[in-house]
């Protein structure tokens, strides 16, 4: 029998603004998951936070996209917001819930969703990184780096079940169209396209040799659904390790730069993404700077072991000092690009408004 991992978020109401999750948000929804695994929907959960995101992490053997599962994680969002977030007056209480009712996925409602589907090897280690303050193209570098880039990833080059390369499967969010990428032959042209993650988002990883589900990452891209700012996307993603896939420490080596990626303060700046601990899994100088948390799990016999919290780890102490650093840099930029997102992604944010007060200031030019 096969096991689904599936991870689903939603940020449905945080304290003191956009930073935390509150502790009784997690405890609700944990209640709630629990109630689930005595029904036997669900094999086993883990919930935490990313910033002011609530992320369900779970396991299940109905594959991905199941209407059961899916309906499972609205209404534990949707009662969790009623109960709880507008009852203590949290705020944002329910922003990442875009609809008044399931409609049989969850995908497109507002929550972010990543889901893996695989037969269980000997020993099935995998990540989970819950970023926040960031979109969903921000993973595009770090799994070009991990499956892609032999100066990070050793195995690429000395693992003979990793030699033949992934393919990427990348989303055209704008458009709605997909591609399947091979590499290395296809490096140039992956890379041509995924430079550009505001609009193409890497949305799935698989082994070239057998076509074995290598990673999954969430796509939804909340401004393009509901036309306007509504807030961050702030995705998700699996990572399978081991044994025929890129080492655990191959995969954390690609966080081992603090890249920029669009977001932080009001959906309208790049920033450094920061890797965290869980004890640090709040968004405090101008909303960020950006983050990403790290879980470690085993997958075994359907059921989650651990975590691990991966970034807790003074190895990482360093990037973090980089990443403060970047972000003194580019905080100088205040209100000026590039700090500030490009025009064609402000349009998205809550400038046009502001924009829109100027209309009878301009006068043609001579």
């Amino acid at each position: 029998m096969k096991t689904t991992v599936s991870v689903i978020k939603a940020d449905i109401g945080s304290i003191a603004g956009h930073v935390t999750v509150p502790d009784e948000l997690k405890e609700f929804a944990s209640r709630k998951m629990a109630e689930y695994v005595e029904t036997g929907l669900i094999n086993s959960f883990y919930v935490t936070n990313a910033g002011d995101d609530l992320q369900l992490i779970f396991t299940h053997n109905r594959g991905v996209d199941n209407p059961e599962i899916h309906e499972m994680a609205w209404k534990v969002f949707s009662e969790a917001t009623e109960k709880v977030s507008k009852r203590l007056k949290l705020y944002a209480a329910g922003q990442d819930l875009l609809k008044d009712a399931f409609s049989g996925n969850i995908k497109g409602m507002g929550p972010g969703v990543a889901e893996i589907e695989f037969e269980e090897r000997k020993s099935d280690p995998i990540a989970v990184f819950m970023a926040d303050k960031t979109e969903p193209g921000a993973w595009n570098i770090y799994l070009y780096k991990i499956f892609g880039d032999p100066f990070n990833t050793a195995g690429l080059v000395i693992d003979p079940r990793m030699h033949d390369g992934f393919v990427f499967r990348v989303l055209d969010v704008v458009e709605g169209l997909e591609a399947d990428l091979s590499l290395p032959e296809d490096t140039y042209d992956l890379l041509a396209i995924i430079g550009t993650q505001s609009r193409y988002v890497i949305k799935e990883v698989r082994r070239k040799s057998d076509g074995e589900i290598a990673a999954a990452a969430s796509t939804t891209r909340l401004s393009l659904i509901a036309g306007r700012y509504v807030g961050k996307d702030d995705p998700v993603l699996i990572v399978r390790a081991q044994s025929g896939f890129p080492a655990m420490g191959e995969i954390l080596e690609a966080f081992s730069k603090p890249y920029l990626v669009a977001g932080w303060m009001r959906g309208s700046h790049y920033g450094p993404l920061m890797p965290v601990p869980l004890r640090y899994s709040k968004v405090t100088r101008f909303d960020g700077p950006p983050r990403v948390i790290g879980l470690g799990f085993q997958v075994t016999d359907g059921r989650l072991i651990g975590p691990v919290d991966l970034f807790d780890d003074p190895a990482f102490d360093r990037v973090r000092e980089w990443a403060s650093d970047v972000t003194e840099y580019i905080r100088l930029h205040g209100p000026f690009m590039p700090h500030r997102l490009g025009p064609e992604e402000m349009e998205y944010t809550t400038l046009p408004q502001v924009l829109k007060k100027l209309e009878g200031r301009w006068e043609k030019a001579d």
